[in-house]
């Protein structure tokens, strides 16, 4: 689709999948995360009447500011199967009143991270790992709204990047490229910018870090499955487990302090539990496959109260 509006992006897939869904008559629709896809597909089918489950379900930030809280608060309360992994989730779950759809079964990125990790990433790692040492280096990623769409946020974040004293190596997504280029910022002192890789590629060059730092969702989790401690820029997280843990630590984006790269590079913690073993999609199929092909007539107790 593009980039786009949020209301227009996910318009226009709502409009090119709906008679997808039509004509191909699925006995399940399955939509996972928090972007504006997701939205769309649990829209599409919720109108066509298909039995629709959410992986990742209960997952809250909290900061409604995020389209991705909206397209999650909105996809939970559409779906009839909610996969969740964490005590957090299923916390919010009880409190909005949908435990009832819910299904523990573990975090499907761990099984993608145990999947990708033995991939040879190839020409594009060689590529990557021109910017960077075999190890050592610090790892990062920007691309929400709120840090790209804000120039004194974003002057005052890259400035702290590049006075760290480790190569930095920042694999740019073009959001952040486009904002950066028009604040005359660049690789500069210790950070080194490149192009974005792909995931496998992008797990080696996470591995062998560091340190992350992110704003990213996904990666929080990716960088305590491969024992890399992250630094997430922003005010609040949804995957509240890996702070508690020691894994992740939430940075003072208010006041962009210096970051102490030995402080923040010796973080761990004790292994998650609640991620389950890496066989997350193995059992969703399980479940998928032990639903009615026909959805049930929707009931008073299903609508939160």
């Amino acid at each position: 689709m593009g980039s786009a509006p949020h209301g227009e992006q996910t318009a226009r897939i709502l409009a090119r999948l709906e008679p997808i869904l039509q004509q191909e008559r699925p006995d399940r629709v399955l939509i996972i995360g928090d972007t504006n896809s997701t939205l769309a597909g649990a829209l599409a089918a919720s109108k066509l009447w298909l039995p629709l489950g959410h992986i990742e379900a209960g997952l809250r930030s909290f900061n409604r500011r995020m389209p991705e809280e909206i397209n999650r608060i909105c996809a939970d309360h559409l779906s009839d199967r909610l996969y969740y992994a964490t005590d957090a989730a299923r916390r919010n779950l009880e409190t909005e009143g949908l435990i009832a759809r819910g299904r523990a079964l573990g975090d499907v990125s761990f099984d993608a991270v145990r999947l990708c990790s033995g991939l040879v990433p190839g020409e594009e790692l060689e590529r990557a790992r021109g910017k960077a040492p075999a190890k050592g280096y610090v790892l990062v990623t920007l691309h929400r709204a709120e840090t790209t769409d804000d120039p004194e946020l974003l002057r005052r974040i890259w400035r702290r990047l590049q006075e760290l004293p480790a190569p930095t190596v920042f694999p740019i997504h073009p959001r952040t490229r486009a904002a950066a280029s028009a604040l005359g910022l660049g690789s500069a002192g210790s950070l080194r910018l490149m192009d974005p890789v792909g995931y496998p590629a992008m797990l080696a060059l996470l591995r062998d870090a560091a340190l992350l730092v992110t704003d990213s969702g996904g990666l929080q989790k990716e960088a305590y499955f491969v024992g890399t401690p992250c630094l997430t820029m922003r005010r609040e997280t949804e995957w509240v487990e890996t702070v508690r843990a020691g894994w992740n630590r939430l940075y003072d984006v208010g006041g962009c302090p210096p970051i102490d790269l030995a402080a923040e590079a010796g973080r761990r913690g004790p292994p998650i539990e609640e991620y389950g073993r890496g066989d997350a999609a193995e059992r969703i199929v399980a479940d998928l496959e032990e639903m009615g092909l026909t959805l049930p007539a929707r009931r008073d107790d299903q609508i939160p109260g």
